[in-house]
């Protein structure tokens, strides 16, 4: 009976301890007040040339959605509601590939994809093909919390949508006159072209690493064309023994070299540093001008990397930097 009391005592005890160290509500018990929030707004063939006015707009633009970001983190939020509320951001701005200002597809519609990782446990969540729903990032948190898959797209992504309690938007929603333009303008080249998106990564002071990704896709793309944004792995990645990876560019050569995973793997298996590991995928494995990545590690180190002519990006960290950027240092 003593035996039985003692094992008893002692597991108790363990299950003390090991509880300690979960996370609740993705927080943990101690903050390190230590954050990093690394984001961009889509890579390509960005002219230095464009009007003062216009460059003025774009760093505008990128320094609202950091201060979202870094905001959240510095009044001890959780990573995945800074990539979130970010991200939102950006699928309210025109200006960028997703959400308002969405590409259209050959068909003169939009279908717009998302994902979103959990760096902590690895859940992650997913849309693909979405016509109409306002706020892809946040239907495929719901996605991660509320059902037991990863990835929903077309009809049953919108459909899961309204379930969830989200009013349904008409596609013309997303409609703005330069995409228009941009779709005329591919009408007479049949060439596909503009492949921006958006994408934020986090480190929060409880030392959990978070990764989202939303777009529009490629302008002209074939209508049921899904890039790498939503597939996790591809596009979007986070893991907390390594890094969070958001991939801009062509999908179709980051699915093929599964761009997130590889970054991830490369520090894992090989014990590159981030920053190696990016430059590595960017200027060895990708081709060139096919764009750019963003991450952080778990300790806090950033990479921002593209192999275009520029790529909208910027970076905030709770020692103090804070910066937004397009084209390459010189």
């Amino acid at each position: 009976m003593k035996r039985q009391l003692l094992v008893f005592s002692i597991g108790i005890a363990l299950a003390a301890v090991l509880a300690a160290g979960i996370p609740q509500n993705g927080r943990a018990q101690e903050r390190s007040r230590q954050f990093t929030i690394v984001i961009h707004g889509g890579a390509g063939t960005i002219s230095e040339a464009m009007p003062e006015a216009v460059k003025k707009e774009y760093y505008a633009s990128l320094k609202k959605a950091l201060t979202i970001g870094r905001d959240v983190l510095a009044n001890g939020g959780t990573s995945m509601e800074a990539v979130e509320k970010v991200l939102r951001y950006f699928e309210t701005d025109p200006k960028f590939n997703a959400g308002i200002g969405a590409v259209y597809t050959s068909a003169g519609r939009h279908e717009l994809d998302a994902a979103i990782m959990n760096g902590a446990n690895l859940k992650c969540g997913a849309v693909a093909g979405v016509e109409h729903v306002a706020h892809p990032i946040t239907l495929a948190k719901l996605v991660m919390e509320k059902t037991p898959h990863i990835l929903l797209a077309y009809q049953g992504a919108d459909a899961f949508a309204v379930k969830m309690g989200m009013k349904p938007v008409p596609n013309s929603y997303f409609d703005t006159p330069e995409r228009k333009k941009q779709l005329e303008e591919w009408m007479k080249k049949i060439k596909e072209h503009d492949h921006g998106t958006v994408g934020c990564v986090c480190l929060d002071e409880y030392g959990n690493l978070a990764a989202g990704t939303s777009t529009g896709g490629l302008t002209g793309k074939l209508p049921g064309r899904i890039g790498d944004s939503p597939l996790v792995g591809d596009g979007t990645y986070a893991n907390n023994q390594t890094c969070a990876v958001s991939g801009t560019g062509i999908g179709e050569e980051y699915m093929r070299n599964a761009v997130g995973f590889n970054i991830n793997a490369l520090m894992a298996y090989k014990g590159m540093s981030l920053k190696d590991a990016v430059y590595y995928i960017i200027h060895t494995l990708l081709k060139p001008n096919v764009g750019g990545v963003i991450a952080v590690d778990r300790h806090g180190n950033y990479a921002m990397d593209f192999n275009t002519t520029g790529m909208f990006r910027g970076v905030a960290t709770s020692a103090g930097t804070f910066e937004v950027k397009i084209w390459k240092d010189k």
